[in-house]
């Protein structure tokens, strides 16, 4: 039996490297914990492998995926089988709810902000990216199709906000150089970790982009890394303590 996918990419099938590759970073960790404020029962929507999960409160974690769900590490709560757009909870169950990079992935973000904030009494935590400003990134030069894919998925931010809160304040997040989370920013400063298969299979844009374009990419990466091609345009990045991109983490109160 084939189950219908809960958004738009296979986690079941794709995602088995996140738990490794897309580690939670302690930095990025304080802001969405700073954000939950008070909170002492969080409602974790989306919650994969459990990255950004809160240890000194109690957590409720939903994920649709088998795959996600198997790779929570045993000091984190299980996650239950549920989506966003769903959840059995009563409203206001919840001192606060957050999804983490998982709203691009829903199959109606609308909905599943909506059951967010209808189920949180206090603040609604939002980390996702702000499509606007992906071009920021120098991967915009060398893979223009991963960057129009990821543009058409993440929901506007002001969408977001409307939806999660009659106030919203949205922040900025600037991702370290030594980032552990390995979304495609993380490696700002270490372009070389985009040859690795298994990086790129830890970020879902990458199944957005067909076989040919991502070996054009990788062939002309490797190109300019030994030729001394990006580090004549980009080379200042691997000294940049942080990278301002296009990361951003939404707290919206009732």
């Amino acid at each position: 039996m084939t189950s219908a996918l809960a958004g738009d990419f296979d986690y079941d099938t794709h995602g088995t490297g996140y738990a490794v590759q897309r580690r939670p970073d302690p930095r990025i960790a304080a802001w969405v914990h700073a954000a939950l404020g008070s909170a002492r029962t969080v409602l974790n929507v989306g919650a994969g492998a459990g990255s950004y999960e809160p240890a000194d409160r109690y957590v409720v974690a939903v994920e649709p995926s088998a795959a996600m769900r198997a790779q929570r590490p045993p000091h984190v709560v299980p996650a239950l089988d549920g989506r966003a757009e769903e959840l059995p909870f009563d409203d206001g169950a919840f001192d606060a709810a957050m999804a983490t990079v998982t709203v691009h992935q829903w199959a109606d973000t609308a909905k599943g902000l909506a059951e967010l904030r209808r189920v949180a009494r206090g603040p609604v935590v939002v980390l996702t990216f702000d499509g606007d400003a992906l071009d920021r990134f120098w991967l915009a030069e060398y893979v223009p199709e991963l960057i129009a894919a990821e543009r058409r998925r993440y929901p506007a931010i002001d969408l977001i906000a409307a939806a999660i809160g009659t106030t919203c304040e949205v922040h900025e997040v600037p991702i370290p150089i030594d980032c552990v989370d390995g979304v495609t920013e993380a490696y700002y400063a270490r372009p070389e970790r985009f040859l690795d298969d298994e990086v790129r299979a830890a970020q879902s844009a990458w199944g957005f982009v067909d076989d040919a374009a991502t070996a054009r990419f990788a062939a002309r990466l490797r190109a300019d890394l030994a030729g001394g091609a990006w580090d004549e345009r980009f080379g200042q990045l691997r000294t940049q303590p942080e990278f301002v991109g296009s990361l951003r983490l939404l707290v919206g109160t009732p």
